[in-house]
């Protein structure tokens, strides 16, 4: 998995790019990025599947700010992100959120 982030100098924003490969969701048919930034709307943002099978979309989310957000995969199952800035819990068992720190 992969997060790469693109700092805009001319608004407060960062354009971050999620990916996850195909390997992280073998089969999958949809793939979601929810967190904070979309009030954990599992539906909200739909990644795009690549022809490699990997999942991607961009954000832009605000600067000078730590935004939580977990993948989750038809509708079904939750991922991490391995390369997140942190985890923290997520109120929910003993399950953790990604952090990415912008």
């Amino acid at each position: 998995m992969s997060i790469k982030k693109q700092f805009l100098k001319s608004r407060p924003v960062c354009k971050v790019k999620f990916t996850v490969p195909k390997d992280q969701v073998s089969e999958a048919n949809k793939v979601c990025i929810v967190g904070e930034f979309n009030d954990w709307d599992t539906s909200a943002t739909e990644m795009t599947r690549l022809k490699s099978g990997a999942f991607t979309a961009t954000l832009e989310l605000d600067k000078d700010k730590d935004h939580q957000f977990r993948y989750l995969v038809d509708e079904n199952y939750w991922i991490n992100e391995e390369d997140a800035d942190g985890f923290v819990p997520s109120n929910i068992g003993s399950e953790q959120n990604c952090v990415i720190s912008l």
